[in-house]
Formats: C-alpha cells, sequence, structure tokens
C-alpha cells in the first residue's frame, strides 16, 4: 500500500490523504493511517505537503519514437515534411531505434505528468518494451498505410492482428490495444472497412487521423466526391466502435454532425496544427454539440515536445483569440480535455482522483513562483505552469520521485537516443 499524506486537492479545503492499494485508489480522506487502522510498516507514506495531487494527464495522440525526430526538418508544410524528410527517416527505423525513441519519450511523458498515452506507429515491440520498461500507460495501435496497394494491404491488416493478439496475450493492465487505419487518403476503402471489422470483433478503440489538412480532404473528395468524415460514415465506419479522431481541423457542419451523432471522439492537438499551419480545430462548435473533446501533442516532429500542459494552455487561449471571446473555452474546460475526457475516451478509469479508480497520480510541488499565491491552482495549472512535476504514480506505483525517474536511468536513455539519432539522419539531407 501507498499513503499519500497531507496533500491539497483541486477540489475541497485543506490537506487530505489518499491511500492506494493495488493498482487502485481505495480511500481519499483525513488521517487516514488512523481511521483504516493501518501500521506503518505496511504502507510506504509518501509526504505531500506543500504539494497538490492531480489526475495523470493522458494524451490522446502521438507517435511516440518520433522523439528522434525533434527538430528535423521545422517551418515547411505538412506533405513536403512528411515526403522529404520523415518518411526518409522512417525507413530506416527498426525495432530497436523504435525502442529507444520511446523510452525518451515515456521519460519526457512522465516528468510532465502525463501517465497514458494514445499512440499510433509501427515495430511495435519496440514500443512495448519502452513502456513495459518505464511503466507508463498506453493504447497502442499499428498504424496502417496500404496506399491503395492489394498487396501491402494484406500485410498491413496480418501485422496489425498480429499486435492486437500479442497484445491482449499479454494481459498488463497498462498496456491495451488499438486499431489505427493512418488516414482516409492513405488507406483504401478495403483496408477502413478491415480496421472496423477488427475493432469491432475484438471490441477495441479505432486511432485515426481525420480533417488534419485543406490538402488530403481535396484528396478524399476527388477520389469518393465526399468530405472525409461523409466518406468514412457511408462504409459504416463509425458504427458500433469508439473512434478517436485525431486533428479534425477544418469540419463542414454535416461532418460536424456526423461526429455528434456516432460519437466520435476529437483529439485537438492544437500546437502541431499550429507548427505546420494545418489551421485551428473549431473546438467551441464542437462544445456546443456536446461532442468529447481530448487532447494530443501528435508526434516531437511536428511539436516538437510532449508536454501536455502546452496543450491545455493552447486550447484554451487560442480559441479566446480566434473567437475575440475571452470566455471561450474556459481554463478548467482545457484542463478537463487532458484529464477526464481523456480517460472517457479511452474507456479508462483514469483522469480523474476517484476512490475505486486507477492510481495514476501526479503530484506538483506547490513552493515555485509561478504556482503562488496557491489559492488559484485550478488556473495556475492550466495559465502558469510548467509541467515540471514532483513525483507519479501510474498503476499504483512510483515512477517518478523527486523528479528522478524511477525505473530507468534517464541519462543512459539521452545517451541511446543521440546515437539513435544520428543513424536516422545519414545520407538525409536535413534542413537547418
Amino acid at each position: 500500500m501507498i499513503l499519500i499524506r497531507d496533500v491539497r486537492l483541486l477540489e475541497g479545503n485543506g490537506n487530505w490523504d489518499i491511500l492506494v492499494e493495488g493498482n487502485r485508489i481505495k480511500r481519499i480522506g483525513r488521517n487516514l493511517l488512523e481511521k483504516e487502522g493501518i501500521d506503518k510498516r505496511d504502507v510506504e507514506i509518501i509526504d505531500g505537503r506543500n504539494m497538490v495531487a492531480i489526475p495523470g494527464l493522458v494524451n490522446t495522440h502521438t507517435h511516440i519514437p518520433m522523439t528522434l525526430f525533434r527538430g528535423v526538418a521545422d517551418d515547411i508544410p505538412l506533405m513536403e515534411w512528411l515526403n522529404n524528410y520523415i518518411w526518409k527517416m522512417e525507413s530506416k527505423l527498426n525495432e530497436e531505434l523504435v525502442y529507444i525513441g520511446t523510452l525518451l519519450g515515456t521519460v519526457e511523458m512522465i516528468k510532465s505528468g502525463t501517465t497514458t498515452f494514445n499512440d499510433m506507429y509501427f515495430y511495435l515491440d519496440g514500443i512495448v518494451k519502452g513502456v513495459l520498461e518505464s511503466g507508463i500507460r498506453a493504447v497502442l495501435s499499428y498504424g496502417m498505410i496500404d496506399l491503395f496497394d492489394e498487396e501491402k494491404r494484406e500485410k498491413e491488416i496480418k501485422n496489425c492482428e498480429k499486435t492486437v493478439k500479442k497484445i491482449i496475450k499479454m494481459d498488463n493492465p497498462r498496456i491495451k490495444p488499438a486499431i489505427g487505419p493512418h488516414a482516409p487518403y492513405t488507406c483504401s476503402k478495403e483496408l477502413l472497412t478491415l480496421s472496423h471489422e477488427m475493432a469491432r470483433e475484438y471490441n477495441i478503440p479505432v486511432h485515426i487521423h481525420m480533417n488534419e489538412t485543406l490538402d488530403e480532404i481535396k484528396i478524399v473528395k476527388e477520389k469518393t466526391g465526399m468530405r472525409p468524415f461523409e466518406y468514412l460514415n457511408s462504409i459504416g465506419f463509425f458504427e458500433g466502435v469508439r473512434v478517436v479522431a485525431a486533428h479534425c481541423v477544418h469540419l463542414s457542419d454535416r461532418e460536424i454532425d456526423i461526429i455528434e451523432k456516432k460519437g466520435v471522439v476529437v483529439s485537438h492537438n492544437p500546437i502541431s496544427n499550429l507548427k505546420l499551419g494545418s489551421g485551428i480545430a473549431p473546438i467551441p462548435k464542437l462544445l456546443e454539440r456536446n461532442i468529447l473533446i481530448t487532447l494530443g501533442t501528435d508526434g516531437c516532429g511536428s511539436n516538437n515536445n510532449l508536454n501536455l500542459f502546452e496543450e491545455i494552455k493552447m486550447a484554451s487561449l487560442i480559441h479566446k483569440g480566434v473567437s475575440l471571446d475571452p470566455t471561450s473555452v474556459p481554463g478548467e474546460v482545457s484542463f478537463n480535455f487532458a484529464t477526464l475526457n481523456g480517460g472517457k475516451a479511452l474507456n479508462l478509469e483514469v483522469g480523474v482522483l476517484k476512490e475505486g479508480y486507477l492510481a495514476d497520480i501526479v503530484l506538483v510541488d506547490l513552493k515555485k513562483p509561478y504556482l503562488i499565491p496557491n489559492e488559484n491552482l485550478k488556473s495556475h495549472l492550466v495559465y502558469a505552469f510548467n509541467g515540471v512535476v514532483d513525483t507519479v504514480l501510474i498503476d499504483g506505483n512510483v515512477v517518478l520521485r523527486d523528479r528522478r525517474m524511477v525505473n530507468i536511468d534517464e541519462y543512459k536513455v539521452y545517451e541511446m537516443a543521440e546515437r539513435a539519432y544520428s543513424k536516422l539522419v545519414e545520407n538525409v539531407d536535413i534542413k537547418k
């Protein structure tokens, strides 16, 4: 058991205790050591004085091994970025390089308060290995692209199902599978249909890129006569499955109707969308329809970090600026995007500190200049905090203590990542 003593909460006055038993929050109250009759020898006590406990953040759209692509080819359009730089480097990846990039990403996420991430990539054995070692929680999908080629499609589906079965067989409470068709403009109708069928068969979510750029919408419309959400709806893609749609920047009213009616989850990635010049998702309009909004960082090639606190702040600020309305997307709403809503989106009991829920808990040191005065903590966590957290529990285990990683040697990871980057950029003309 673990007992966090005398810690602040965002709700309620004074200090509280949080009792963790196994991988769940057993009790939240005051003076729990005495009230629960716990022998101090049976419990690890964490001093929560001068700390606030918050739920671990949930990043609903990542490509975690792309930490190795950080800073590559900045300031160019998405399609040029993909075709001339990213895909060239990705062709050099292997399981070991993906494992190293994953370790680097888990260090970055844990040290900035993210405890769960929803990822789409390949060489998933490398990602699984990194997730297991770091102690983070993940929903993992094998990213499928067939480019309308039948032979490639068969290979992608086979690899996807193999990965799903492997993760299910592991029976690890921290790792869940999802289905990851890349996007309507890179996947054939057959691949999209098979993805949907597989998600229904295994009762797992779908993770897909949607309406990120005007170019991709144009491609889909020329090929199908419909906008992306209309096209997927016409082939029954949203029926009976939970779909997490990343980006959703350019949406028609008809597409918003579909998102609402089919219960599609939107993963808002404001910083990546801004950096690539893709645009700004119509989040206030989606909120009016009670559509579930979550937050994602996207990969480090286009962000360039995995600090979800930056997304929380940006998600509130950009919509105020665009609408000229300072009441648009209040800070508390954007904080919920990254916590409560993320848990709901992935069907996980995370994102809120509640008895019976999974013990994914983050402690933030209150004795920092940007968190003073402590009376306005909800505001500070959105508009003032830099994401440097003190202690992190995931699945009831301490994975960060006093800002130091518990399960892995982060400095060794940094050295490995530097060597891995050198291998990736060999013979690739990187824009400086």
